[in-house]
C-alpha cells in the first residue's frame, strides 16, 4: 500500500475514531435514580389487535403483562393508509371492539391508531404534497376516531429534514385533534449526530435517515408526543449504542417544548444486520443511554417516557428488562 493510500485511510479513520471515543464518553458515568419512568411510556402493537386475531383471552393477558408499568399509550397498527390517503375499514374489523376492551382492562392506558405508510420522493407511494392527498389522510384521521381511539399516530416514512407538506398535514391533523380532544402522535427519525448529516444521506444515496434538530423541533411544536426511532443506528457494540441513545435523547429533549412527550425508542426485537446489531441494540443498553442523556439535560421534566417496538417480537426477558432497569418499585403508574 502506498503512503498516499495509508494517509487517506488515517484521514477517514479520525472523525470515525473521534465519533466512537465521544459516543463512549456519552456512555459512561453513573445513572441517576431519579431517570425513571414518569407514567408517560409508550408501546407499539401489531396490526392483529384489530384485524380479528386476537381474542378477549389475549387483551386480558396484555392487561397482565402492563399492570403495573409505566405504559400509557398504545400504539396500534391501525393501517396501512393506501398510497391515496385513504383507510379501507376492512383492514380493521376488530378496532372498536380492542380499543372498549382496553379502556375496560387498563383504565388509564389510551389507544391510537398507528398509521404508517412509505412517503414520495424516495417511494412512489403517499404524495404529502398533493392537498387532496392530505384531505384524504384527515378522513381516515376522522375516520379511526370514530371507532374509539383516543388519538392517532403517523408513522410516515422517509419523511425528508424540512419537509413543508408534512409540517402542513400535522398542522391540520392538529387543529382536527384538538377538536375532537384526541392525541397526536408521531413517529419521528433519529436526530443529525452531526451537524448537516442529513443531507449529505441525500446527497450521496437520495435516502434522509436523519432529521436536522431544527425540524425535528418544528414538528415536537406541532404534536402531542414525538416517538424518536432511537434504534436501527448500526452501532456494533452496547458502550457505542448507549453513548449514541445518550446523544439522542439530549437533542431531542433540546428543542421540545414542556408540553409535548418526547418518548425515545427501546428496541424489544432482536435483529443482525448492517442496520441493527442484535447483540449492541438491547434494551438495557437504550433504557441506560435515555436515563443518562435525561438525567444531563432534563433531569426534572415529567413530559418524557421510552416507547417499546414492537410487542409480536418482544420476549419476557425483554419486558422484565424494561421493569427492572425503568421503572421503579412502588408503582403502578399507568392506573
Amino acid at each position: 500500500m502506498s503512503i498516499a493510500s495509508v494517509l487517506v485511510l488515517c484521514l477517514l479513520a479520525t472523525p470515525v475514531a473521534a465519533m466512537a471515543a465521544a459516543l463512549r464518553l456519552e456512555g459512561s458515568g453513573q445513572v441517576s435514580a431519579q431517570a425513571r419512568t414518569r407514567g408517560r411510556d409508550a408501546y407499539w402493537l401489531g396490526h392483529a389487535w384489530v384485524d380479528g386475531r386476537k381474542t378477549d383471552a389475549d387483551v386480558a393477558g396484555l392487561a397482565t403483562a402492563l399492570a403495573g408499568s409505566g405504559i400509557k399509550d398504545l400504539f396500534v397498527h391501525t393501517g396501512p393508509l393506501s398510497d391515496d390517503g385513504t383507510l379501507p375499514a376492512a383492514l380493521h374489523p376488530q378496532a372498536s371492539w380492542f380499543t372498549a376492551a382496553v379502556h375496560r382492562l387498563l383504565p388509564g392506558v389510551r389507544v391510537q391508531a398507528w398509521l404508517g405508510d412509505f412517503v414520495a420522493p424516495e417511494h412512489d407511494a403517499l404524495h404529502l404534497e398533493d392537498p387532496a392527498v392530505r384531505d384524504r389522510v384527515l378522513d381516515s384521521v376522522n375516520q379511526v376516531l370514530d371507532l374509539g381511539f383516543d388519538g392517532v399516530h403517523y408513522d410516515l416514512e422517509p419523511v425528508r429534514s424540512g419537509s413543508p407538506a408534512y409540517l402542513t398535514l400535522l398542522d391540520r391533523t392538529r387543529s382536527l385533534t384538538t377538536t375532537r380532544h384526541a392525541l397526536l402522535s408521531v413517529s419521528a427519525p433519529q436526530v443529525d449526530p452531526l451537524p448537516g448529516l442529513h443531507s449529505l444521506g441525500i446527497a450521496l444515496v437520495g435516502h434522509g435517515k436523519f432529521w436536522s434538530q431544527a425540524y425535528f423541533g418544528e414538528v415536537a411544536r406541532r404534536v402531542d408526543q414525538i416517538a424518536v426511532m432511537s434504534y436501527d443506528t448500526s452501532m456494533p457494540t452496547r458502550p457505542l449504542y448507549t453513548g449514541y441513545v445518550a446523544q439522542q435523547t439530549t437533542l431531542a429533549l433540546q428543542v421540545t417544548p414542556q408540553s409535548v412527550d418526547v418518548l425515545m425508542g427501546v428496541p424489544v426485537f432482536w435483529a443482525e444486520d448492517y442496520g441493527h446489531h442484535g447483540d449492541a441494540e438491547t434494551v438495557a443498553a437504550a433504557v441506560r443511554g435515555i436515563r443518562l442523556g435525561l438525567a444531563r439535560t432534563a433531569p426534572h421534566r415529567e413530559s418524557f417516557g421510552v416507547a417499546l417496538y414492537v410487542d409480536f417480537t418482544a420476549t419476557p426477558q425483554d419486558l422484565d428488562t424494561y421493569r427492572h432497569d425503568w421503572c421503579p418499585p412502588g408503582g403502578p403508574y399507568n392506573g
